[in-house]
């Protein structure tokens, strides 16, 4: 049986900028879809933590510069509730990328990521160094 999960507030709109925190080489990814998203016609797509989004890559080394990649958000601003009462936030909007299955492209992580992101996305897990 899979656990309660998380009510995430969708924080991170389209054209929202985030830090790349892996070492795949990129360092700004801007989110120009977010996978699975349903919504109402002509609101932009929202994604929150644990969601996959189709980026860019802005700023990075320059054979992934202006790529289009998958990543999946891992931190995020905003604040959102857990099941269990406690609230989450972050210091900053942070993702990792992945290949279309959601296995990740890089070797490590930096910094904390979300529990969510890991139960979702079970091999975030090996390559972060905490999980919060």
């Amino acid at each position: 049986m899979k656990g309660v999960r998380a009510k995430v507030t969708k924080a991170l709109q389209t054209g929202t900028r985030l830090d790349c925190v892996d070492n795949s080489g990129a360092k700004v990814l801007q989110i120009i879809a977010v996978k699975g998203y349903r919504g109402v016609k002509n609101r932009y797509p929202r994604a929150g933590v644990a969601d996959m989004v189709v980026a860019t890559v802005k700023k990075g080394r320059p054979e992934i510069k202006k790529q289009i990649v998958k990543a999946v958000v891992v931190r995020q601003r905003k604040e959102y509730r857990r099941p269990s009462g406690m609230r989450i936030k972050f210091e900053d909007n942070a993702a990792v990328i992945v290949d279309e299955k959601g296995i990740l492209k890089a070797s490590e992580i930096r910094g904390p990521v979300a529990r969510e992101a890991v139960e979702r996305f079970s091999t975030i897990a090996s390559a972060a160094t905490m999980i919060v």
